[in-house]
Formats: C-alpha cells, structure tokens, sequence
C-alpha cells in the first residue's frame, strides 16, 4: 500500500511510530495528485513547495520530540471559500478573482496548529450555491457529477490526492458529495465549528466540517475544529472535547429512528436496499428500531429556499449590481431570485424554522440517531439535469440531491454520511446518521461500530 492510500489514523500511527515520516507521506500524495488531479479536477491550486517545506519542518520538530498531535504532518485540501492568510480565496467565482486572504480563518489556523498540511484549495460550485461542482469529476466514474458544493474536497479524499479535507454545508454540501464518491462527511452542530474567514452562502444554514476516508478520521479532524470563536456569532460556548470514538462495536441499549416518512419517498431502489441493510447491521450489533414520522416534512423544501435564497441575495447584492456578468448562469440566476421574494416570505420562513426545530427536538427524544438515505440516487450523468421517479414525478437531480440532506441544515442537527456499498454500476451509496444537538459523540460512535463490520474500503478507481 503506497501512503497516499493510508486513512489519516493509519498514517499518524506510522508517523508516531517512525515507520512513516511526513515528507515520505506528503510526496507521496503530491505524486498522486500530479497523476490523477488532470482527469479529476478536484484542486484550484495546488501549494507543493508550501506543502513540502512544512513536511520537512514537521519531520524536524517530530524528531526533537515535538509532537502536535495526531494531525502533525498530515496533508489536507481546503475548499476554496476558506481564508489562508497570502492565498487566494476565489469562491469558484471570476466576481473573487482577484481576493486575497489577509489572515487565516478559524479553522485554517486550527489545522495549522495542530500541525496539519496544506496540499492546496479545492473546488467549489461558485459560491457554494450548487450541489454538482461543474469543475470536478466523479472520482469514480469521470463522466458523472462530483456532487456539491464540496465536490473538490470529497474528490481529493476518495482518490487520494488529501488524506483528508474540509468542506462547507448549507444544504448537504458536505454530505452529498462525500456519498457521491464513497467517503465520510460530517455536518457538525450548527455553530460547533466557527466559520470566521469562510465565505458565507446563506449565514443562518452554513456549516464547516471534514470530509474524510473513515469516522475515526472525521472524529479525530472534528476534534481539532471545534470550539468557542467569539468572531463568529453563532459560534456555540462550547468547551474542546475529544470526539475520538471507542474501539467496541456494541450498540446495546441504543435506539435508531427508521423514518416511514419523507426519508425513503422518491429514493432510488439500490439505494434504499442497501441502506436498509446497513440500517439490519446496527440492529444486529444491538439497536433497537424505532419508526418515527419526520416532522413538518411537507415544509421542508420551501423553509429551506426561504432561508437561503435572500440571505445569500443579501450577500451578494453589491457584486450582483455592478458585476453580474461575472457570476455563472446558474448561480447568477438564483442570486437574482433573491428579489422575487418578501420580507414576509423570509419571516414566514424563520417561523417555520423554529418550528422544525421545536418538533426535531421532541422527535429526538424518542430515539437516539435517525438512521436514512444521505441522497436518494448515486451520482448521474454529468450532463442529466432532471430525474423521473416511479410514480412520474420529476425532480432537477439538485433538488433531490439537497432534499434529504436540508432538514439537518433547518434545524442544525449533526449529520454524518457513511458509505454501505455501491449500485449496480458501482457508484458509492452513502448511509446517512442524525442526532440531537451536540450529539457527535453518539454519531461517530454508531458509525464507527457499523464501519468495523465492514472490509476496509479501497480508494475509488475511476473509469
């Protein structure tokens, strides 16, 4: 196994234990990265000599017994809407072309404490407003999407160009790409993890958090971001907490919410199939099942929209005044739709927020972890922009990718995407996990113990 292919709990193990050194492991996804990176399209830039001198710098202070923890000499990709002080910050977008980070965000200068590598940033849909990531393929099968808006990150950690990667979600943009490609993605508790000096898509939904090749790497990398920052408001006083979950396997005792509503409506058979039998897994390692109804589900899609759509007009509107030809097609649209809707439309739209919210909440209750699709297809063809279900109903596939993934971004819950197995055309289909506020530890807990029951997962090999 070359090191590029190592999880980020492997290759600290070796690290620690001088079987591998940082350089050995940051030349060696750097390699990776100069073969698969041109078929892939996962980075905007990439820093190598950066990323070569801090290898050669952590192999130093490692060998003085200076040790930073078990992110110290590790290599990672950022997504492009956050700050590093001297790098660009474009966002996807020409409107950015020429932004230049003055300092680190909160969770770059996180990361670099802990002794973390930049490899470089990665793609984003523009903005973040969008669930596909036009500028990067499928890490396993390059004629279909990468999923969005954290595409490029979810792309670097499945074909090992990053050991791991941070991506940001206001409407799945973690989770959906990170099932796209057959990787973890964890949404953290909306304000568990600051957002100073990330660029905001919609302020009251936005999430950063990591993508990575298995929980014990999300557990370990959501360790070093958490925490209070009071430059951001909604950051949650919150005290550093070890999130690494326990070795065992056992869910005895543990209840595991299985939705007979809006979950399973309109999700594509094979997916279904093999969530269900992840879903039997945790059963057979102790859970009870519970059914649940999802609450105000009929309200989602439009508390969602109501949300995001004039906050991130809100945002833009400066730029969309004087520099709209800038903005892609798509984006531009959207941003312009943000007009279209009232201060009662926004405010009806909070209302049903705290609502859901209120409802969750009392639903959480009964249970201890939703367990249900991370999306209801695996990745399509890059050029499909609509999906026909069963029943006749049609859907723009970035309305079904956002639809089981918003509810967690409404009512600011954790979510995790696990990979359970591929479709019969071998694309990735992902598990995903929800629970009470602050409930990552129960989370990470329950789908380490459902991915201990599985073989180790190669990295993607694509077509």
């Amino acid at each position: 196994m070359q090191p590029y292919e190592l999880s980020l709990a492997t290759a600290a193990d070796a690290i620690r234990a001088r079987r591998l050194s940082p350089v050995e492991l940051v030349d060696s996804v750097l390699d990776r990265i100069e073969t698969a990176d041109p078929h892939l399209g996962a980075y905007v830039t990439v820093t190598a000599e950066q990323a070569r001198r801090a290898a050669r710098e952590a192999e130093h202070e490692m060998a003085h017994g200076r040790c930073r923890g078990p992110l110290h000499g590790i290599p990672m990709g950022l997504k492009d809407l956050i700050d590093v002080g001297g790098m660009a910050t474009t966002a996807g977008s020409r409107v950015r072309g020429d932004h230049r980070a003055t300092a680190d965000s909160t969770v770059a200068a996180r990361l670099g404490t802990a002794g973390a590598i930049l490899l470089g940033k990665t793609h984003t849909h523009e903005f973040a407003y969008g669930l596909i990531t036009p500028q990067t393929r499928n890490a396993w099968d390059r004629g279909r999407v990468a999923g969005g808006s954290s595409g490029g990150s979810a792309v670097a950690v499945a074909s090992g160009t990053a050991t791991f990667a941070l991506g940001t979600d206001t409407g799945g943009s973690i989770r959906v790409p990170a099932a796209l490609n057959g990787v973890v993605g964890l949404k953290p508790t909306y304000g568990l993890v600051p957002r100073h000096g990330v660029t905001s898509l919609s302020w009251s939904l936005d999430h950063v958090g990591p993508i990575t090749r298995t929980v014990e790497d999300a557990a370990l990398v959501l360790s070093t971001l958490a925490g209070h920052d009071p430059r951001d408001p909604a950051s949650l006083s919150v005290p550093a907490a070890d999130y690494r979950p326990g070795p065992g396997t056992d869910l005895t005792g543990l209840r595991i919410g299985l939705p007979r509503t809006y979950y399973f409506d309109n999700v594509h058979p094979q997916v279904e199939a093999a969530v269900r039998q992840a879903i039997g897994q945790l059963e057979a390692l102790g859970a009870r099942l519970v059914e649940v109804d999802i609450p105000m589900a009929r309200y989602v899609r439009a508390t969602q929209w109501g949300l995001m759509v004039p906050e991130a007009g809100a945002y833009h509107e400066g730029s969309l005044r004087t520099v709209p030809e800038l903005y892609q097609e798509d984006v531009r649209i959207l941003l312009e739709a943000s007009e279209l809707m009232s201060a009662g439309d926004y405010v009806r739209a909070q209302r049903s927020r705290t609502l859901m919210r209120a409802e969750w909440a009392r639903m959480l209750e009964e249970v201890d972890v939703i367990a249900a699709p991370s999306v209801p297809m695996a990745a399509v063809g890059a050029d499909e922009e609509t999906v026909t279900w069963p029943d006749g109903t049609a859907e723009s596939v970035s309305d079904a990718y956002v639809r089981l993934c918003a509810p967690a971004n409404i009512t600011g819950v954790p979510a995790l995407t696990v990979p359970v197995g591929h479709d019969a055309s071998g694309m990735p289909i992902g598990m995903q996990l929800l629970g009470r506020p602050l409930g990552e530890r129960t989370l990470l807990r329950v789908g380490h113990a459902y991915e201990r029951t599985r073989p180790a997962r190669a990295l993607a090999t694509p077509a």
